[in-house]
């Protein structure tokens, strides 16, 4: 089953003030494993607000020098097409990228949508629901997110999303080997350690040596 992690970072919070997507950012999962990835900046074509510098980072001078919505949109429509979306607080990112649709000329996007922050509260009411604390919840390093930018918090959106389906974290063997862009998201992405099981050599010189610690500090 394919789905597709999406986030986006934007010029300020409000469609009806003229605000905009400065970032779209997407990971695909084939069966919950990463194997593809969408990243694009956009030129919002209108100033960033102070409130989203803050949060995103992303300058006028960065972004106006970026594509426009218009020059990408076809890409991103084949890359989400037919795939469920995994959005934390659908509603936001979703009202923004049917917007810039609508700017364009576009149809609304019609995927079907799976909320992870209404999959959080419902699981657990009353607990806070924001993507920093389910990473905590879950114990996901999220050290990198020192701002919020989309591929990372993708990144971190899919470890959620695997646990809040009460799904074993995948090994991650991508599809693609010879893709050097999958390749460095592969190196980003680390769902667990490798357990190595120890040899009867090494078993048996273990107890050996607890037995000749044990002789000689306690008896």
């Amino acid at each position: 089953m394919k789905e597709i992690v999406l986030d986006t970072e934007t010029t300020g919070i409000s469609i009806k003030e003229g605000h905009r997507i400065v970032e779209i950012g997407c990971i695909e999962l084939d069966d919950l494993v990463p194997v593809n990835k969408f990243h694009t900046y956009l030129n919002p074509e209108r100033k960033v607000s102070e409130k989203a510098f803050e949060v995103h980072g992303y300058s006028d001078e960065f972004l106006s020098k970026q594509k426009k919505f218009s020059e990408i949109v076809n890409d991103f429509l084949n890359f989400i097409e037919g795939k469920s979306l995994i959005i934390h607080n659908a509603e936001f990112d979703i009202a923004h990228l049917n917007n810039e649709l609508s700017l364009i000329g576009e149809s609304k996007i019609s995927n079907k949508i799976i909320d992870t922050l209404e999959l959080a509260r419902s699981k657990f009411p009353g607990s806070s629901s924001s993507l920093d604390a389910l990473c905590k919840r879950y114990r996901i390093d999220n050290s990198r997110r020192v701002q919020h930018t989309a591929l990372i918090d993708c990144d971190l959106l899919a470890k959620v999303y695997i646990n809040l389906i009460d799904q074993k974290e995948p090994t991650l063997n991508f599809k693609n080997e010879q893709s050097s862009e999958l390749n460095k998201l592969n190196s980003e992405i680390s769902y667990y350690k490798k357990i190595i099981t120890p040899s009867k050599d090494e078993v048996s010189k273990h107890k050996e040596y607890l037995k000749n610690y044990l002789k000689k500090n306690y008896y």
